[in-house]
């Protein structure tokens, strides 16, 4: 073998295990959302409050990471995405800790916003690989990567819930600050350092602190608003402030020279629209999440419900989550042959698809197991084109920012769906044994409604316009700029 073709078998070798420890990364993230979902009934009588108390320790996690998710990204780009990578792995070890020693809700509320953090290294890792893998396999990576979000969140479940059914609940902390230290290690020693492609700007800290105002308001509008009533003060305070700080927070964006996020390069249609995308694939992606699970938990007694315990709910939900890892890389090939666009167009059709399964497979556990496989290779297509759509359009210093804004789009969806779904599920109700519980049209509804977000999205994909010239200091289209980045390799 020649030198060169060793320089490159050694090029590809190294730059397998930067992808491996960023979905890994990335897979970690989600199951720390997705950790407490077993324990939420137990919750009260653990931390000895009240049910609404308890509600923090899952809400806070949000609000936390929509915060954090945008501003680690600049700082990837001024700083560098390795480091930064690194310093989301210690909040993220150090609140797992945290939790763990809890025995009151204070220190839990304060250990899940320290995970919250870690949310951050999501839209890092995505940006890196712009920089750390070959050009022919930069879409693939993308998508895997990208798709760890919702593999985490699908394996996690079922994972969480067994831990909490066999053995104590610490052990699931514990386990969590243990795969937080192994991120750690892995991206010390397989990511390579490359230099931060902002680096001498200055970080916007009045931008984010007015992001952080504007999205924590809104954030506790849309999932409070429904315990608080729609129209209580507090609701609708926090939206006025919302809108306000958001308002201004724009203003100070458009007038600094260097910007936390540059909103000329967010209202590039390729971009915006993208974004705007992101949001109904996020409500498409929760409303399976929030429907099927309960689905398979409800009582046999409704005539709809199919009697399921946790870790049997979670059992058939798994293949779901297996599903997003196996078509990531067939999303990566088909992004190479036809274009981000064409095969987030095809993610969202195949979402819409798997919710018209879920409404005709309804009353069995393998026609929702089906479904939810359908629905989640779905996203992982539609997750996996995102970025790759984003990237090929922002100049290379803002790659972590701009990523970590989709990422925030993609949880503002989620956040939207779930209050949507929620309220949809409280009013639709029928009585059993003298309790108001779901019933199976308010289910049905919102499977309905993941279906419709779905093809709103597909709508919405339509107006993406194709890749141009950008401007930036690439000043590629996605072809020529794939091109630089593999002689870059």
């Amino acid at each position: 073998m020649d030198q060169s073709a060793m320089s490159a078998s050694h090029s590809t070798d190294r730059s397998n295990g930067v992808v491996a420890t960023l979905a890994f990364a990335g897979t970690t993230a989600a199951i720390m959302q997705t950790l407490v979902t077993p324990l939420l009934p137990q919750l009260p009588q653990i931390l000895d409050t009240t049910p609404s108390n308890s509600a923090w320790v899952v809400t806070v996690t949000l609000l936390v990471a929509a915060v954090c998710v945008p501003v680690t990204g600049r700082l990837g780009d001024l700083l560098g995405k390795r480091r930064m990578l690194l310093a989301c792995a210690v909040p993220l070890a150090v609140g797992s800790i945290v939790c763990a020693l809890s025995s009151s809700v204070v220190p839990m509320i304060l250990g899940r916003g320290l995970q919250g953090v870690g949310m951050g290294m999501v839209p890092l890792g995505i940006a890196l690989l712009r920089d750390a893998v070959p050009a022919h396999k930069l879409s693939s990576s993308i998508a895997l990567v990208s798709a760890s979000m919702g593999i985490g969140g699908g394996i996690g479940l079922p994972l969480a819930a067994a831990v909490a059914e066999y053995a104590n609940w610490r052990v699931l902390f514990w386990g969590s600050a243990v795969l937080a230290v192994a991120i750690a290690a892995l991206v010390w020693f397989l990511v390579p350092d490359v230099p931060p492609a902002a680096k001498g700007q200055r970080f916007d800290a009045p931008g984010a602190v007015g992001l952080g105002v504007g999205l924590v308001s809104g954030l506790l509008a849309v999932s409070k608003g429904a315990e608080w009533g729609w129209t209580s003060g507090t609701t609708l305070g926090l939206s006025a402030l919302a809108i306000v700080a958001l308002l201004a927070w724009g203003v100070w964006e458009l007038r600094t020279r260097e910007p936390l996020i540059d909103l000329r390069t967010t209202a590039r249609p390729r971009v915006l629209i993208t974004n705007v995308a992101s949001i109904f694939v996020g409500v498409g992606m929760y409303a399976s999440m929030l429907v099927i699970p309960q689905v398979l938990q409800f009582p046999e007694a409704t005539g709809f419900g199919l009697g399921q315990s946790m870790i049997a709910a979670g059992l058939w939900m798994l293949p779901g989550g297996f599903m997003m890892m196996l078509v990531s890389p067939l999303g990566g090939k088909l992004t190479d042959a036809r274009g981000p666009k064409f095969t987030l167009m095809c993610g969202v059709v195949v979402i819409a698809i798997g919710y018209g399964l879920s409404l005709a497979l309804f009353g069995t556990a393998w026609g929702l197991m089906l479904a939810l496989m359908v629905i989640n290779s779905g996203v992982g297509l539609a997750y996996g084109a995102m970025p790759a759509l984003i990237m090929g359009s922002v100049p290379r210093s803002e790659t972590a920012a701009a990523n970590g804004f989709n990422t925030l789009m993609r949880s503002l969806g989620t956040s939207i769906g779930a209050a949507v779904i929620g309220t949809v599920l409280a009013q639709m109700t029928m009585s059993l044994g003298g309790v108001d519980v779901t019933a199976e049209s308010g289910f049905r509804t919102g499977l309905a409604i993941g279906a419709g977000v779905a093809l709103a999205a597909l709508v919405i994909a339509t107006f993406i316009p194709a890749a141009r010239a950008t401007g930036d200091e690439d000043g590629k289209d996605e072809r020529a700029s794939r091109d630089e980045e593999a002689v870059h390799a």
